[in-house]
């Protein structure tokens, strides 16, 4: 009903009136045509032309055309992987989970440089995070070379290491050289007993299922790695 080419095709106006239906698409089914008219603040002849629009011959078949298309769009089950980030959003929809990115805020707060350590695509992710934490203010940068000399003393440095797996070898180094240089250790990766994990002084992690493709290659969402690096950036 609301297909792409359709939606594509509404002027400003029925765009006004196909973002209503969506929001209050129960109510639909209910309202006359005047009160859906009022409601949006437009004339019953420009519902009407939506209707007609939509292939409908008018209000009336626009109605039963709706409540099928809400029944068969509920119907859909979510695929796997949708159903696996929905009940990781809801596991962080609690206080607890709050209180733990405050702490790394906090941490971050008192560092005057930022950098985000990574390696393969978790260092993509680390240039991401340094740009948006810069963006928002907090200086930062990205490192991927985990051969990247390290200075004598840099305790006013915040180290934010990404890795799903929390075993790759060059990011354990480099972090080993960060806490002799007295960096504070931060951390986000998929298992919480890992041994990046283990050696910082705050992590965070996001047990979502581990998934291999082409022949081994890490296919696991990287989502909430996005979702945390925000979350953290939004709080400083």
């Amino acid at each position: 009903m609301f297909s792409h080419d359709n939606i594509q095709r509404f002027n400003e106006t029925e765009i006004k009136i196909y973002k209503f239906i969506i929001n209050n698409e129960e109510k639909i089914p209910y309202m006359t045509i005047r009160e859906l008219a009022n409601a949006i603040q437009v004339s019953t002849s420009t519902i009407i032309r939506f209707c007609n629009k939509l292939d409908c011959d008018g209000y009336k078949e626009f109605k039963e055309k709706l409540k099928k298309y809400v029944h068969r769009i509920q119907e859909i089950p979510p695929q796997s992987d949708l159903t696996e980030m929905l009940n990781y959003f809801k596991k962080t929809n609690i206080n607890s989970f709050e209180q733990k990115i405050e702490q790394g805020a906090e941490l971050i707060r008192k560092s005057e440089t930022v950098l985000f350590l990574g390696s393969g695509s978790s260092g993509a992710l680390a240039k991401y995070g340094a740009r948006y934490f810069s963006n928002l203010g907090k200086f930062s940068m990205g490192l991927e070379d985990t051969f990247y000399p390290i200075t004598k003393d840099m305790k006013t440095t915040v180290v934010i290491a990404l890795s799903v797996s929390g075993e790759t070898k060059g990011v354990i180094d480099l972090i080993n050289q960060f806490k002799v240089s007295k960096c504070i250790i931060l951390s986000i990766t998929n298992q919480s007993n890992s041994t990046i994990a283990k050696m910082s002084d705050w992590n965070i992690s996001y047990d979502m299922d581990m998934h291999q493709a082409n022949g081994g290659y890490n296919a696991t969402t990287q989502v909430p790695v996005l979702f945390l690096i925000e979350a953290l950036a939004r709080r400083i």
